[in-house]
């Protein structure tokens, strides 16, 4: 006896496909809900390593801005060392416990760094008025027995830097918690700086994250399988209408490849009437793409932009802090703020030169000029020279004074400036000891060459003439374009009708820009 016959086809359909469903459903919901009950301690201890991890780099991210602002008030002219370590340790004084929080920053002044008695002398710590002022040890133990002095001095010598979980007194009650710490060393005055967190605040808010996961997923869970439900019931409402339309989708057949051979007939009647509607769409495509090359072309003059606005913004966000910091403890004069004012000038003025600079580079037209080599070496510098000083990297300019060029100033500062930072760039990612960037001229018969080297062992690129190509980096993809070089050589070449070169020396690379006379 045969199950499935001409009669009961539709139905043999609907009950196969509700037993399949149903089966599927079934499965999935099951599945569904024992690997989401498996997997949310999994990422529970996940988020609370990633959590720790995110503490650890707000405590480290609060120190480096604190001793960034350190390095850029000893750039300060008439402003004695006492005097800003004074206004640093008022300033550290009143920055600690935010609401709701029980962080502060504390500072060591550091006289022997082997550790021992006597090893640092406790100047900033509103937890402890009591130690401030007197010499502590590297034998002390908190409760648990850690000597975590000696600990985090241990890091210091080795790698300037430490973190360090010990037990301690919470501010404003005489409990000990435990206590995650950032410690980093600032060698200019023998300071250690740290800044910490108690890890019972860090477990509160896991634990309130803990219970507001755990309400999702079963909310997550009670969802998706009501989803399933009603979906299993759609599904079957479906299949039962279909059923009932096979019949007549049978009977019908023979009229729909009738319509088809017609659609057919039809189509080939107009076939060179739809040719023609073809050529015409293929033309408009054709359009798009020219437009989409143009707004290629925007975007790489928009990440040039992009690129020499980062220095001059990071040089307006230390004016700021500057000023703010002056502000908070109410020394912030006229003078003051009539110089930091002229110098936040300076920079949007260079920010908005730029601008000038890449629209004049995609004019048809554009104006030579004589200009002394030397002065357009000083005006990229004034706004690197920021940059390279926090980093500690060497600028050595030997520049003839009387050397003059006639090009294109504005193209030729931006390759200028495009090579110095990929330099600095090198030197930071390459951690060099004694960094520099050596920047020289040679005036020739039929040309001025310029030439930049540093000390950051060198462009590994084969063949080294790799490094102009477009989209070519050798930085991470969050770090680098590949677009600087590329349009540093075009407008050497097309520009200027000069020629760029590089090529590696002992322990580094040296750039040559040559312009014709």
């Amino acid at each position: 006896m045969q199950l499935i016959t001409e009669k009961n086809i539709s139905k043999m359909i609907i009950y196969i496909f509700i037993i399949i469903m149903s089966s599927m459903i079934f499965m999935i919901s099951y599945f569904y809900v024992k690997n989401t009950n498996n997997n949310f301690e999994k990422e529970m201890q996940k988020y609370i390593h990633e959590y720790y991890n995110n503490q650890k780099e707000i405590l480290k991210k609060e120190v480096d801005t604190v001793i960034d602002i350190l390095n850029y008030n000893l750039t300060k002219e008439n402003v004695t060392e006492e005097d800003l370590k004074e206004d640093t340790i008022r300033l550290l004084n009143n920055i600690s416990f935010q609401a709701k929080k029980s962080d502060y920053f504390f500072v060591y002044d550091i006289k022997k760094m082997q550790g021992g008695d006597d090893f640092a002398k406790l100047i900033v710590n509103p937890n402890r008025p009591d130690l401030l002022g007197k010499l502590i040890s590297t034998n002390y133990k908190d409760q648990d027995g850690k000597k975590f002095r000696e600990e985090f001095m241990k890091d210091i010598r080795k790698k300037g830097e430490s973190f360090s979980l010990y037990s301690y007194i919470k501010p404003n009650s005489n409990e000990v918690k435990q206590k995650l710490s950032f410690f980093k060393y600032y060698k200019q005055w023998n300071w250690v700086i740290a800044i910490g967190v108690y890890t019972d605040d860090i477990d509160k808010q896991i634990a309130l994250k803990k219970e507001i996961l755990k309400q999702r997923v079963k909310q997550q869970v009670i969802q998706n399988i009501l989803l399933f439900l009603l979906f299993l019931t759609i599904a079957i409402v479906i299949s039962i209408l279909i059923s009932e339309k096979i019949d007549a989708v049978l009977e019908n057949y023979k009229l729909k490849i009738k319509a088809k051979s017609d659609e057919l007939m039809q189509l080939n009647e107009n076939l060179e009437k739809r040719v023609s509607l073809e050529i015409e769409k293929n033309r408009e495509q054709e359009q798009l793409l020219v437009q989409k090359s143009r707004f290629i072309a925007l975007g790489e003059m928009i990440s040039n932009i992009a690129h020499q606005w980062r220095q001059p913004l990071s040089e307006l966000s230390s004016i700021f802090m500057f000023i703010k910091f002056k502000y908070s403890l109410n020394a912030l004069n006229e003078n003051i703020m009539e110089e930091k004012a002229k110098e936040a000038e300076r920079v949007l003025e260079y920010m908005s030169h730029t601008i000038d600079d890449f629209r004049n580079f995609f004019l048809p037209k554009k104006d030579k000029e004589k200009f002394y080599l030397n002065q357009a070496i000083e005006s990229v510098m004034t706004i690197l020279s920021s940059a390279l000083k926090n980093n500690f990297i060497k600028i050595d300019i030997d520049i003839d004074e009387s050397i003059e060029v006639d090009t294109y100033l504005n193209e030729f500062e931006q390759v200028v400036l495009n090579i110095i930072s990929n330099a600095r760039d090198v030197l930071i990612i390459n951690k060099i000891k004694n960094p520099f960037i050596k920047i020289y001229a040679k005036d020739n018969e039929e040309s001025v060459s310029l030439f930049i080297e540093d000390n950051g062992n060198g462009i590994e690129a084969i063949p080294i003439e790799k490094i102009f190509e477009p989209y070519f980096t050798t930085k991470n993809d969050s770090d680098g374009t590949g677009i600087g070089l590329y349009m540093s050589k075009i407008i050497v070449e097309k520009s200027i009708k000069g020629q760029l070169k590089v090529e590696n020396i002992h322990n580094g690379a040296r750039f040559e820009i040559v312009i014709p006379k």
